[in-house]
């Protein structure tokens, strides 16, 4: 059986999006569950739209992400160059071979007379006007330096049928295609030709990209069939929706990959995330590592319906990897975020990752949730007012004098020490765990929610610490 090969062929416009990186994670997938292999190819030919640096972001996500090529522009391979722009006289060949064999044609037209043939609604659409010219008016004119394109001869009746794996059987009359244009006058290659060129030379047999190449796919087809070249097997993918009625693309500044871990979401729940839009496994698991997915992907489970791209099932996602972690792969993890606080360098970072791993999401929430134990002023009194737990300011203002005597009294200050001293409070009082708990809690915190309840925070704060808090907030209850 022949070997499968997939590619992933992104322009070098900017940071790679999640579009993008859901056509690379595909075809990766579908290649390594069929012990197949997958290939990365740079298509730098819109040297207008180019953007410096966006090839190492190529690289740099793919890498990071862990949907790794085994061929490419930084890693070789026996098909290279694996960048368009270093193919350039390879495309010209082929442009000549293929006018040879009446599926291109050499063109002339001035911009001025291409303008002129705008239709009613203000679009151009080509007139084959160059196409009668004899061999000879063409090598006169290429002679005399007069600038020109090749062109793609499409017929002009007929239609382009071929089968696609999502989406099934497909047909595109001819005469909703135009000549388009395969070498510009500059010499380069569009897609529309170059793509055709490389997937062939390169062996790819199966090409994964959105549906917006749907009806452009008979055209790619003539020029298979006019090389007398086997096609390969199309598998288009839906699109990732920004809601019900806008598709998410760059040009709105929808997010990147590397956006989102700047954010501090887990790479893993990432990549997890983007295999769910388009696509289900058949057990409809939802947390499954890079090797679950290879072993989970088959093409039965991608969806013809657009997607919507839900950024909050992404965070819980996020949120279901941080809870499996290690306290040091938290802190090691979380590192760039634990830096932001004004905590680092002053508690042991493992202690507060035991109570935080289950109380975010992503790690940019690790300042806001643990900085309070640096950051101790005046807050809102309300706060002790709690329905659930019965509690008012009255109640705290009984509580807190006897809690911090007790806590006072310490001759060791422990986790079971102060939950000793915070419940002998609870029976000298006569009240509810709650109540007392609540009030302890948001005297030494200032706080809502905490990682964490009195006996995490004390400990974390040390006795002095605690002590100065609640006498901070006695005196506050008290006026």
């Amino acid at each position: 059986m022949e070997k499968i090969r997939t590619r992933f062929a992104p322009s070098p416009t900017g940071y790679l999006h999640i579009g993008g990186l859901r056509t690379a994670l595909y075809g990766y997938l579908y290649a390594k569950k069929q012990g197949g292999e997958f290939v990365l190819r740079i298509e730098d030919t819109d040297t207008a739209r180019y953007v410096d640096g966006s090839v190492q972001i190529i690289y740099d996500t793919m890498r990071d992400s862990g949907i790794m090529y085994d061929e490419g522009p930084d890693v070789g391979g026996n098909y290279g160059p694996y960048v368009q722009s270093e193919r350039k006289s390879i495309y010209t060949e082929y442009a000549k071979k293929l006018v040879e064999l009446g599926g291109a044609y050499y063109c002339f037209c001035s911009p001025e007379r291409i303008a002129s043939l705008k239709d009613e609604d203000g679009n151009v659409r080509y007139d084959k006007h160059c196409l009668k010219l004899t061999k000879e008016e063409i090598e006169q004119k290429i002679a005399n330096g007069e600038p020109y394109v090749i062109r793609q001869n499409v017929p002009e009746s007929g239609t382009g049928s071929y089968h696609d794996l999502v989406y099934g059987d497909i047909s595109v009359d001819y005469k909703d295609i135009e000549d388009g244009i395969l070498i510009k006058s500059d010499g380069m290659p569009t897609y529309n030709f170059a793509n055709v060129i490389d997937d062939h030379l390169m062996g790819i047999t199966h090409v994964i990209r959105g549906t917006e190449y749907l009806s452009s796919t008979p055209k790619y087809n003539l020029m298979y069939d006019a090389f007398g070249w086997e096609r390969p097997v199309y598998i288009h993918l839906p699109p990732i929706m920004k809601d019900a009625t806008r598709k998410l693309s760059k040009r709105h500044g929808d997010v990147s990959y590397e956006d989102f871990v700047k954010k501090g979401y887990v790479k893993e729940a990432i990549v997890n995330y983007i295999a769910l839009l388009g696509w289900s496994p058949k057990t409809n698991t939802e947390k499954m590592s890079l090797a679950e997915l290879t072993e989970s992907f088959s093409l039965d489970g991608i969806s013809k319906s657009p997607s919507i791209f839900d950024e909050t099932k992404m965070r819980w996602l996020s949120g279901e990897y941080i809870k499996e972690m290690s306290d040091d792969e938290f802190v090691e993890r979380g590192m760039p975020f634990f830096k932001e606080s004004k905590v680092y360098g002053k508690y042991d970072l493992k202690k507060i990752a035991s109570l935080l791993k289950t109380r975010v999401e992503i790690f940019s929430q690790i300042p806001e949730k643990i900085n309070f134990l640096e950051e101790f002023d005046k807050y809102d009194l309300a706060l002790y007012t709690h329905k659930k737990m019965k509690t008012d300011l009255e109640i705290a203002k009984t509580v807190l004098p006897i809690a911090r005597e007790k806590i006072a009294n310490l001759k060791e200050f422990t986790f079971d020490s102060v939950h000793d001293a915070v419940m002998e409070t609870v029976g000298e009082l006569g009240m509810k765990n709650g109540q007392v708990f609540w009030c302890v809690r948001v005297a030494i915190s200032g706080k809502e929610s905490t990682p964490g309840g009195v006996m995490e925070i004390a400990e974390l704060l040390g006795k002095e610490e605690t002590l100065r808090r609640l006498d901070f907030s006695i005196n506050l209850i008290n006026g």
